[in-house]
């Protein structure tokens, strides 16, 4: 089993490294100066020339690039008589750091990776994003949550009434939730419970995890604000999942060994949920997972109609400035959860079937 996880550690490393790399391609050769971007209407030759060489940008593309990876990587190469930003660890964007090595001129330091600075407020990349993490890590948890429980509960229902008025209902719904946008979702569900029947679901159409009280005794947890969007997220998957589930049952159930089991006169819950649905759990769980780090990439059509601040919020928002450090600092950190998801799916593959870590 250790060899398994250190294989998946390997390939999703390898991987990584080809998003920074994608990464750092496609947004150097986008049109857009930055430093312009920066100074505004104050921008000239040479405070331009000035903010390109603080940025590193005089430098060829390589050095850039190493540079860009340098700051990325945990650990990394520093010249102790080196003041650009890049390379010099002694500045605040790499505080705390520990010095592993030290010869001659140059150090190895660990450290925390570092995504730059935005271009517009000059906020360290890594506080936006974590500001606005929590509210996204929430929304998707929240979200994955209602549609992995409901759905693979529908799954088995429908897989266990086939045929039935049951069944043939709830596929249908689920048809209709896999073909519905979450844009034009989020309206109407925004529109219909938080503002025709607000009087009776108390709900509002915006909110954020936490609202201003009226009185002046500042914020306070208004966990009501989650409930519209966090069920709007989760139509999808949990169509999907609702399909997934049955059709893995279906599957499962018409195998030699359940028909044992009946035979055997095991009981009717004991058949299902103990050998079918374990059994069939394989697509679901894929199924999970990469909706799950689809939704902690950001809903933005959703997290936009609800006024929820998160992570798809802050990209758009990167994109409409180009701001491009943001930008990229969102797309590795979704890069980095995806990838982490998926080896955690891969060793959760492993423990429920052993045929996969012999593969």
């Amino acid at each position: 089993m250790t060899g398994f996880i250190l294989k998946r550690i390997f390939y999703g490393f390898f991987v990584l490294v080809g998003v920074v790399s994608l990464v750092f391609v496609l947004f150097t050769i986008l049109p857009g100066d930055p430093a312009r971007m920066m100074l505004g209407q104050r921008a000239d030759i040479s405070s331009v020339e000035a903010i390109n060489k603080e940025l590193g940008r005089d430098k060829p593309l390589i050095v850039q690039y190493f540079a860009f990876v340098n700051d990325l990587s945990p650990v990394s190469w520093h010249s102790v008589s080196e003041t650009h930003p890049s390379w010099y660890p002694d500045t605040e964007k790499y505080a705390p750091f520990v010095t592993l090595i030290t010869a001659g001129d140059s150090r190895i330091v660990l450290k925390k990776p570092y995504l730059r600075r935005s271009y517009q407020s000059q906020r360290k990349v890594s506080e936006i994003l974590a500001q606005s993490f929590t509210n996204t890590m929430l929304l998707a948890t929240v979200s994955m949550i209602f549609a992995a429980v409901a759905g693979i509960f529908l799954g088995v229902v429908t897989a266990v009434r086939k045929g039935k008025w049951v069944d043939q209902f709830i596929t249908v719904v689920s048809v209709l939730g896999m073909s519905l946008p979450s844009f034009f979702a989020a309206i109407i569900i925004a529109w219909l419970f938080a503002f025709v029947l607000a009087d009776y679901t108390g709900l509002s159409m915006f909110g954020t995890l936490y609202s201003v009280d009226d009185f002046g005794r500042g914020e306070y947890l208004d966990l009501k604000n989650l409930i519209l969007p966090a069920i709007t997220l989760g139509i999808r998957p949990l169509a999907i999942i609702i399909e997934l589930t049955r059709s893995s049952m279906l599957e499962v159930l018409s195998q030699d060994y359940i028909r044992t089991a009946k035979a055997k006169g095991l009981g009717f819950n004991r058949i299902i949920y103990r050998h079918a649905l374990r059994n069939a759990l394989n697509p679901v769980v894929t199924a999970i997972s990469g909706w799950f780090a689809s939704l902690m990439a950001g809903a933005v059509f959703v997290e936009y109609v609800f006024d929820w601040k998160g992570i798809g919020v802050v990209i758009v928002d990167g994109l409409e400035k180009y701001d491009f450090p943001v930008v990229m600092g969102a797309v590795l950190f979704i890069a980095v959860l995806l990838v982490i998801i998926n080896i955690f799916v891969d060793i959760v593959y492993g423990l429920l079937d052993p045929r996969i870590r012999l593969a």
